[in-house]
């Protein structure tokens, strides 16, 4: 409101300003000859004519000079006045006949002072002009200041704000004058600094909560996996059949394999994937074997024999990406698996092929975002989450994943890094 008001005042300092100029013009411009003054003047010249010099002309309010019919000056009332016919011309003199006894006897030349009225309205004008911008100028200065007070200094507020709130630093308030011109808008930020410190700390807290249960859910879930432990090592020690001994020991494999992982998830959640610990360690190639036979249910896994070498690698982990690809097999293709591997370059291939009907191909670049499930799922639950683990954790042991479509199928290839 008091821009409104300072912007009010300018105009009606303009519009003052013109009104006082025009109205000096108007009061100062008639110049025309007074009839009547100049009868006065002439009546009383005439009436002491013969003693002219000699006459009392101090009533008169007109200056003068009286010339004889030769052009010689007989009387004037003060210096500087025209005393001849053409300087009286040039001046704008007021000339007329002295007329004595019906004669002319001279001329009477009557001073016109429109220069100095000239003069008169300029300095005024000048005043007025000077006076009324000398008022906008101070007035545009309050206006600034008080446009710099009230708008830029506020912007600035709201930017230093917004950059804290870009920070993350929402304990520090916005504040603002009593009488800030964008009080509204300034308070909606405000307002908004505190729904996302609050929204923040809900974030904090329901993240908080997810530990908190998956800590809670870890420990449930260790006391089965012990039972089941406990149980297969009983069976074991009971079994005599060769094939019973082996699919108990796969089974006390995968035991042991769910009681590692869940302690992992004690530190991270699946959304936390960068919390997940990888220790890369040198392992004999034949590690891979043990690996293999882990989940090579009814034998359905045929693997070629895999060359000697020595690997840079986290076995738990390697166990992990190897377990969720044969897993994935055996859900959606539902087929023999085929295992080959060679030597390559300062890596060791694994091709691990299945014989389904693989995906499309504009899925393939897909396959290993966060969430992302093809559409070959055919009702089969899970989290699209296991091949983007895998990639996390293939590059985290200085290694790499990748797949694609066979005529025949479709083939995974783990390149693990060779020591």
């Amino acid at each position: 409101m008091r821009i409104k008001w300072i912007f009010l005042l300018i105009l009606i300092v303009f519009i003052a300003g013109v009104s006082f100029s025009v109205l000096v013009l108007v009061t100062k411009e008639n110049t025309d000859v007074n009839i009547v003054a100049v009868n006065e003047v002439l009546k009383t010249v005439e009436s002491h004519w013969g003693h002219i010099g000699q006459g009392d002309y101090s009533t008169l309010r007109e200056h003068f000079a009286v010339l004889d019919n030769s052009g010689n000056v007989l009387y004037q009332t003060a210096g500087g006045l025209s005393t001849t016919i053409n300087d009286a011309i040039k001046n704008r003199d007021t000339i007329t006949d002295i007329m004595v006894n019906g004669t002319p006897e001279g001329k009477l030349i009557i001073y016109n002072d429109y220069k100095e009225m000239i003069q008169q309205i300029k300095k005024q004008l000048v005043i007025v002009i000077f006076m009324t911008f000398t008022t906008l100028a101070v007035l545009f200065t309050l206006c600034i200041l008080f446009i710099n007070y009230t708008v830029f200094k506020p912007f600035q507020k709201l930017q230093s704000f917004a950059l804290n709130v870009a920070r993350g630093n929402l304990d520090i308030p916005l504040e603002m004058d009593k009488n800030n011109t964008f009080g509204a808008f300034t308070e909606s930020f405000d307002i908004m600094r505190e729904e996302l410190a609050v929204a923040r700390n809900s974030e904090y807290a329901a993240n908080r909560s997810k530990k908190e249960l998956v800590a809670s859910l870890s420990h449930d879930i260790k006391t089965p996996v012990a039972s089941i432990k406990a149980v297969t090592e009983l069976m074991l020690l009971r079994a005599a059949d060769e094939k019973v001994i082996k699919q108990l020991n796969m089974v006390y494999s995968k035991a042991e394999q769910i009681n590692l992982l869940v302690t992992d998830m004690f530190h991270a959640t699946l959304e936390e994937l960068k919390e997940l610990k990888v220790t890369v360690r040198e392992e004999y190639s034949n590690v891979l074997n043990g690996m293999i036979a882990n989940v090579n249910y009814d034998d359905q896994i045929s693997c070629e024999p895999i060359p000697d070498c020595i690997l840079l690698t986290d076995v738990m982990r390697l166990q992990q990406v190897i377990d969720n690809i044969l897993s994935n097999s055996y859900k959606y293709a539902g087929t023999n698996v085929t295992i080959t591997s060679r030597i390559c370059s300062t890596y060791l291939e694994m091709d691990i092929n299945d014989y389904g009907n693989g995906i499309s191909g504009d899925e393939l670049p897909l396959l290993f975002n966060k969430f992302y499930r093809g559409n070959n799922i055919g009702g089969q639950s899970g989290s699209g989450l296991g091949l983007y683990i895998s990639k996390y954790l293939m590059q985290n042991m200085q290694g790499d994943i990748a797949c694609y479509n066979r005529e025949d199928g479709f083939t995974v290839t783990l390149k693990i890094k060779l020591a």
